[in-house]
């Protein structure tokens, strides 16, 4: 399969608009076309041994879940071991792809599939994600009308504020008189001058409808999972099937204030990585993610939350081998698919 039909692919299975703002998603390092993908390498962290095995396995693109390349590259060298894997890759022709967050919102995502780990469930996403072309531009829509005598000087300053979008204009009959109907779409910051503008016209002002501009929630997506269990079972019995579903020795736990091993645990917030940001403020009897910096979990058990807490990567792995499966059957079984041996989680307990 070419490189750019596969990624077109790829971002039909999961868009990169569903990623967070400030991730680095999609196609991060691209051989000189034409390049043709006879095997798709996928790994969670591409270090240099994942990619000496991607290089073994002779694998054309390495769909990698986090993106090596996130801050910035001065220079591609051998100096350090992100720069070493560009130039690897460039080497070997091996192009480089990352969804991270856009796989965490989707309903087939990461976070789903760390879900069935609290066995028979529903769930919800914490923080919906909305439909990312509607509207196409701007948080506010601003209409009024202006008689002739008006509107060129008008749409002349409107036209010098930033971050305005979909300006049009059709002619209305307002108040028994010819007038045109002005409608434009605009972000929050450029609101505020548009309508510092009209103001000084009390006419225009008084003629002024602002509308907000809310996108459609999209059904089932977005980042993190509060799950419902449809029984209650104790804390000790959840600890049991996250690491069976993990493959985990152990977790780290903390138990929420007043309560126990034993306590009985409903409902569960989760997000796979490092979940503070996704988590806090959430009403649960226990949080699950990866990782939690030590004042967000003192918060949480202050709170009476509970938490389980199975290090960054170990949530987000084994979704790998589902990932396989999905791609095997979105791509219809036009190139090979296989999953890094090497790629594992960097923290061993000595």
């Amino acid at each position: 399969m070419d490189l750019r039909e596969l990624v077109s692919a790829l971002n039909d299975f999961a868009s990169p608009a569903l990623a967070e703002s400030w991730d680095n998603v999609g196609l991060l390092v691209e051989p000189s076309p034409p390049h043709t993908v006879n095997t798709l390498f996928l790994t969670n962290d591409l270090t240099e041994e994942v990619m000496e095995e991607a290089v073994q396995k002779k694998a054309d693109l390495v769909l990698s879940y986090h993106p090596p390349i996130f801050a910035p590259l001065k220079r591609v060298t051998w100096k350090t071991w992100k720069e070493r894997l560009v130039v690897r890759a460039l080497e070997n022709r091996i192009g480089i792809y990352s969804p991270h967050t856009a796989y965490d919102a989707i309903p087939h995502g990461v976070n789903n599939w760390l879900t069935k780990g609290l066995g028979t469930c529903t769930s919800v996403p914490l923080h919906p994600s909305t439909a990312p072309s509607s509207p196409a531009e701007g948080t506010h829509r601003v209409e009024f009308c202006a008689d002739a005598e008006h509107l060129d000087a008008v749409l002349s300053k409107i036209k010098d504020i930033p971050e305005i979008s979909c300006l049009t204009t059709l002619p209305a009959r307002a108040e028994g008189e010819e007038q045109t109907r002005v409608s434009l779409n605009c972000s929050q910051k450029a609101l505020l001058e548009v309508v510092a503008l009209l103001s000084q016209n009390s006419l225009l002002y008084h003629k002024t409808e602002i509308l907000l501009l809310q996108k459609p929630l999209l059904p089932h997506t977005g980042m993190g999972r509060l799950c419902s269990l449809s029984e209650p079972v104790s804390l000790s019995h959840i600890i049991e099937r996250v690491k069976g579903h993990l493959q985990l020795p152990h977790v780290r736990v903390a138990v929420g204030a007043g309560r126990t091993l034993e306590s009985p645990v409903k409902k569960v917030a989760l997000c796979a990585g490092s979940g503070s940001s996704v988590l806090k403020g959430t009403e649960a009897d226990l949080y699950l993610t990866g990782e939690m910096s030590h004042h967000d979990v003192l918060d949480a058990v202050a709170n009476g939350i509970s938490v389980i807490l199975c290090e960054h990567s170990n949530t987000e792995r084994g979704f790998l081998s589902e990932l396989r499966d999905a791609l095997a059957i979105h791509l219809q079984n036009k190139i090979n698919i296989i999953v890094s041996e090497k790629d594992r989680h960097p923290l061993q307990v000595a």
